[in-house]
């Protein structure tokens, strides 16, 4: 009896929480303030120090064991024929109620933080097709420079010396040499991890992902090494509270970007030339095309064997997985769902304009 009035209870607390999450939604300078740089900080360092130091991923386990015990409870729900129904359902949304609030609690809420653009004071407003051009044409010259400088040709591919652990352990540099200009980047404690899910994740079509519930950010292991500089600097940023995906995008980018390491600006430059490039092939492909025949063959090696990688995973479940991560994203305040990644670009035009003015 007892447990069936906690559940009750966990029940009720739900549909409070539904209810201050709207409230939530419409005060982002609240979450900015009290929770995003106020408590959230703390938050972050704690879980990062009680299992940042552990080599195998707690939130990968975490999720089998949310798996296991969903197939088995749903086992014992058929085997009964469904006696006690309604004390079971509400063990369900107490259970639901629970994992809502220590979701939003200890990473969520971030989704509802002001934008990173009033953060940094950046003005993103429309931008223009010559803008769009402009900047990728500079990303262009200072990714093939980057390649260039690494390779000494033009038609070799970069394959990246480093082990994974090296790579998790070189992406804290960057965030060390980005706070030294902008302290809401700071990164204290542990490193990225290889998800145990690294196969499924290819499969799903995902680079990498972080769980809320042990603030691990996790690396797909098998993405090409090129990928992985700006993968690890991306789930980094979630770790440090930034939760939109264009967002994360971005400080990712300026991490790689501030790292000393020659790979990481490669990688940066990389990656903000693709999502500019994707945008402009959607706007004028006829400048699109004009601009990557500009790009080193070596690179253009890189980036065919990327999209080699991704669809030797092609299966008939990705697509339903992306509608689900959509949704997901949707119910969190980013409305352009999956799509939302690509939202970096306004953001790296905005940073960029002062370099390509000059």
């Amino acid at each position: 009896m007892k447990v069936q009035k906690r559940n009750l209870y966990l029940t009720l607390f739900l549909g409070i929480q539904v209810l201050l999450m709207k409230w939530i939604e419409h005060n982002p300078s609240f979450v900015e303030v009290y929770y995003s740089m106020g408590i959230y900080p703390y938050i972050s360092s704690l879980l990062r120090i009680l299992f940042g130091w552990i080599s195998v991923s707690i939130g990968d386990l975490f999720i089998f064991f949310a798996v296991f015990y969903s197939i088995y409870f749903i086992y014992k729900l058929v085997l009964t024929r469904f006696k006690n129904f309604f004390s079971k359902l509400l063990g369900i949304t107490s259970f639901i109620s629970v994992i809502y609030f220590f979701f939003y609690f200890l990473w969520g809420l971030n989704y509802y933080r002001e934008p990173l653009s009033k953060n940094l004071g950046y003005q993103t407003t429309s931008y223009s097709n010559k803008e769009l051009i402009d900047v990728s044409e500079y990303l262009i010259s200072k990714l093939n420079n980057a390649h260039f400088v690494i390779t000494k040709s033009d038609s070799t591919m970069i394959k990246v010396p480093y082990s994974h652990q090296e790579i998790y352990s070189l992406a804290r540099n960057g965030f060390n040499e980005l706070a030294k200009e902008m302290p809401q980047f700071t990164y204290k404690y542990g490193v990225a991890k290889s998800s145990l899910m690294s196969l499924f994740q290819s499969y799903n079509g995902t680079s990498g992902y972080f769980n809320p519930f042990s603030g691990e950010a996790q690396v797909n292991s098998k993405i090409p090494t090129t990928s992985l500089p700006t993968t690890t600097c991306h789930e980094m940023a979630h770790q440090i509270g930034f939760a939109a995906e264009n967002e994360a995008n971005f400080v990712g980018f300026l991490a790689a970007l501030s790292n000393e390491d020659l790979y990481f600006k490669y990688g940066a430059y990389r990656m903000a030339t693709r999502y500019m490039l994707f945008e402009l092939y959607k706007r004028d492909s006829e400048q699109y095309w004009r601009l990557y025949k500009t790009i080193h063959i070596g690179i253009v090696k890189d980036f065919t064997a990327s999209s080699q990688f991704w669809n030797a995973y092609k299966n008939p479940f990705e697509p339903i997985v992306k509608k689900g991560y959509n949704a997901y994203l949707k119910s969190n305040k980013q409305q352009k769902g999956v799509d939302s990644y690509n939202y970096v670009v306004d953001l790296l035009i905005s940073y960029f304009r002062k370099s390509v003015d000059n």
